[in-house]
């Protein structure tokens, strides 16, 4: 069981949302999949019993942690203490920040982001996709500083420039997908 990896993604999926809408300390959730959980935790089914022991094992730095069941998957809520916990510990590379505030400006272009993912790294895979949602596929090919598949997609704005939006996968999530 592996609690840290699971940890880990609830944490950066707590970062990006601070970085993207701001700190509050409030709680916090998030829908996973039951197949998301299962890649995460390194199991093949979700019994209760894996997520109390993931529950203890948070604890200490998450505070309360809730699973509730919904369609297809469980919604994840993180206290007030836990996303206050997130906020005291910044992530160190800083990747994310500049990726964040680099697709936030309409003014950049793709190859502006391109060069966030090259400032951070020498190993970075570029791929140009041929499907109806994504434009790209990016991400570090050792997994420094993160593991993540980013699906970019390129949007015409109405001043003549372009705006462009993405989605974060854990790689088996982006296989699961079928691109």
């Amino acid at each position: 069981m592996d609690h840290q990896r699971l940890e880990k993604n609830i944490i950066d999926n707590i970062r990006e949302a601070q970085l993207k809408l701001g700190y509050e300390e409030r709680p916090i959730s998030f829908n996973y999949l039951t197949s998301s959980l299962c890649h995460l935790l390194g199991t093949e089914d979700i019994e209760g019993g894996e997520l109390l022991d993931f529950l203890t094992y948070t604890y200490p730095r998450l505070g309360k942690v809730s699973f509730s069941p919904i369609r297809d998957g469980y919604c994840v809520t993180v206290s007030a203490e836990g996303t206050a916990y997130v906020h005291s510990h910044p992530d160190k590379s800083r990747f994310l920040m500049e990726f964040i505030e680099t697709v936030r400006n309409h003014h950049n272009t793709i190859e502006d982001v391109f060069a966030v993912f090259n400032r951070h790294s020498g190993n970075v895979t570029i791929e140009e996709l041929h499907n109806e949602e994504f434009d790209y596929l990016v991400y570090f090919a050792d997994g420094i500083p993160d593991d993540y598949r980013y699906c970019l997609t390129l949007e015409p704005c109405m001043d003549g420039g372009c705006h462009i939006t993405y989605h974060r996968f854990i790689p088996e999530d982006y296989e699961d997908l079928g691109f």
